[in-house]
């Protein structure tokens, strides 16, 4: 996946400005920034939720402004933000959704539908839920539904707006090493939006710092969460560290600095 020279505003403010990056098959990306920085909006641009004012995106070459929304939902699926759904749903039902657009009108699951919407549910740990209706989960227990939905698309690339921002502490790592997994095996490409700094850090191969509607940085953790870095873009003052294991960590050593 691929933005070039990527601009949007809302009506007359701009929120995003010149944003050229790439993705490879395996990897997985994180875009980091303040709150307001454009973040989740640069997400929705890269499945055609919302189109670019300038610049364009591309999956394997191709121009998703020229595309289906059917034909955009085979190849990218989307852990949003909100997991928020009002109709008493079963959970099966919510990940069966994620085969819809390799399904013809009127015509139900196949046999193939069917093995990879379970193997989607053993994957997220929800199979024993199958049954359960989704408005009478926890918001962990439907962020786990939701990604449930999201990989039963068999995508080529996953994007996700704070996909652990409902998940206690063990759940976030049981899902971003499934993340993790599923990008080796299946060379499955992976956008995250976060704000969980040291989550982030251990997790992705590459990042993005947005800041003043631009990319400010780009690259490996290491290279580019300085405490410079991390002082402008977040104000805070913060390391770069491996920990006993290590892997890739953010600590932080003062209090947030006043913006005054």
């Amino acid at each position: 996946m691929e933005t070039r020279d990527l601009g949007y505003s809302y009506r007359e403010k701009m929120v995003l400005d010149s944003i050229s990056l790439s993705v490879g098959k395996g990897e997985i990306l994180g875009i980091l920034g303040p709150n307001g920085c454009g973040k989740s909006t640069l997400l929705k641009n890269l499945n055609r939720n919302l189109s670019p004012d300038h610049g364009c995106v591309l999956v394997e070459g191709d121009d998703i402004a020229g595309m289906r929304k059917k034909d955009i939902a085979k190849r990218v699926a989307v852990v949003p933000q909100s997991n928020e759904i009002r109709f008493a749903f079963t959970v099966k039902e919510i990940v069966e959704m994620g085969r819809m657009p390799f399904q013809e009108s009127f015509r139900g699951s196949s046999s193939e539908d069917e093995r990879i919407v379970a193997e989607a549910m053993e994957q997220t740990g929800i199979t024993e839920m199958a049954d359960r209706h989704i408005n009478t989960m926890s918001g962990g227990e439907r962020q786990r539904v939701i990604i449930a939905r999201a990989i039963a698309q068999t995508p080529e690339i996953l994007l996700m707006d704070e996909p652990t921002l409902h998940l206690d502490i063990n759940m976030q790592f049981e899902v971003l090493d499934l993340v993790k997994e599923l990008a080796a095996k299946r060379r499955l490409t992976v956008v995250i939006v976060s704000h969980d700094l040291p989550m982030v850090a251990r997790y992705c191969d590459r990042m993005v710092l947005i800041h003043d509607h631009g990319i400010f940085a780009m690259g490996k953790p290491e290279e580019i969460l300085t405490e410079e870095n991390m002082r402008t873009v977040f104000n805070i003052d913060a390391r770069f560290e491996k920990d006993e294991r290590g892997s890739n960590t953010v600590r932080l050593f003062g209090a947030f600095r006043s913006r005054r």
